[in-house]
């Protein structure tokens, strides 16, 4: 089953990038030249920048947020319960629906956030949230990921609080160490583990942001919030060129690796 659905594919990729592989027609040999025009393409140099500048922005106000649930509902005390599951409720929608759900919500025709802001008199008139500048519109993807995956990574964490001993905290308080210190030299060491996966997760998701941006944003305004998947879609499904789209695929699955494989290498010196 791996073979058939991963193994295979994979190779049939690698193939086609070596070719000029339109949707339509015989395939020919190109090699390297769909390897060399991804340098000479002005969208995927400003493609990849965004996808970086996303990624650096998006892990960090996740794992914040993420941590900060965590802590909030790590001690069991009444109606708990009911914040865990409100917290990791919005992972239960499919994201290409919650997509769509913030682009009606912050629709500057018919949705109700600009209503509401405005009679709050947070702001004049209406804001063009998905639209209207590069800085709203990656915004508006920011909450939309915010929202949807908080909670899933709040579980994560969650499990990894729970699993250290409440006798090494104990010994913390007797040794008179304060909450920062306790923090610092006890829960992040022994959340490591817990830690790398959900960072390995948010920085692999934000890498291949797709949905997010084709719904919300449409790559705009201007390309700039188009991310490197929406390229590679273009690419594939606008420009005809699947050789094209398999090469930038290749190399961003180059890119991919190279991150987890620096990332399981840390994660095991420093577990020794």
């Amino acid at each position: 089953m791996v073979g058939l659905f991963f193994v295979v594919p994979l190779l049939l990729v690698g193939w086609m990038s070596l070719h000029r592989w339109p949707l339509l027609g015989q395939p020919t040999l190109n090699l390297p030249d769909n390897y060399t025009g991804i340098a000479d393409n002005t969208l995927v140099r400003s493609a990849v920048w965004f996808t970086l500048k996303y990624t650096v922005v998006m892990t960090v106000l996740l794992f914040v947020v993420a941590f900060g649930l965590a802590l909030l509902v790590q001690h069991r005390r009444p109606g708990v319960g009911f914040f865990r599951t409100a917290f990791f409720l919005p992972m239960t929608v499919g994201f290409a629906s919650a997509s769509l759900l913030f682009l009606g919500l912050l629709s500057d025709e018919i949705g109700p956030v600009n209503d509401l802001l405005s009679a709050v008199g947070l702001i004049d008139g209406y804001v063009s949230w998905t639209s209207g500048s590069p800085d709203t519109a990656l915004g508006s993807a920011v909450l939309l990921v915010l929202w949807r995956f908080a909670g899933f990574n709040m579980l994560i964490l969650l499990t990894g609080l729970q699993a250290i001993p409440p006798e090494v905290y104990e010994a913390a308080r007797i040794d008179g160490a304060s909450r920062w210190q306790t923090f610092r030299r006890i829960t992040l060491p022994l959340m490591r583990s817990s830690i790398a996966l959900v960072l390995t997760l948010m920085v692999t998701g934000s890498l291949l942001a797709f949905d997010q941006f084709w719904i919300l944003t449409r790559g705009g305004p201007d390309n700039s919030t188009t991310s490197l998947v929406m390229v590679i879609y273009r690419e594939a499904f606008v420009r005809l060129d699947l050789g094209s789209a398999a090469g930038i695929s290749v190399a961003l699955l180059a890119v991919l690796l190279v991150f987890n494989i620096i990332q399981l290498g840390v994660l095991r010196r420093r577990s020794h």
